[in-house]
């Protein structure tokens, strides 16, 4: 493995670790009628790579599972970032 490939493991792994918790977060917080985390940022989250982390939150706290755009829309985006990582690694490799 070369620097960039491990600067990009260790940010995606970075990524979804935090992701994952931001929504266990919000779901604590929702759960306390505390403020919340604005579903853009849980959302650009999931864009910036946590996606996987956004979507095993989502089952893991039961958080989000019934709004559409999260329903459908984290793992719409988590589809297309494995199909552009398989891209990417096909090509380049």
């Amino acid at each position: 493995m070369n620097e960039i490939h491990i600067i990009l493991t260790i940010y995606l792994i970075a990524i979804n670790i935090a992701t994952f918790f931001v929504y266990g977060i919000d779901k604590w917080k929702a759960r306390r009628s505390k403020w919340r985390i604005p579903e853009s940022t849980l959302l650009t989250l999931a864009v910036l790579g946590g996606s996987i982390g956004a979507f095993i939150g989502m089952r893991t706290w039961h958080h989000k599972t019934m709004h559409n755009k999260f329903k459908y829309g984290v793992p719409l985006i988590m589809n297309l970032q494995v199909v552009l990582a398989v891209y990417i690694y096909i090509r380049f490799h």
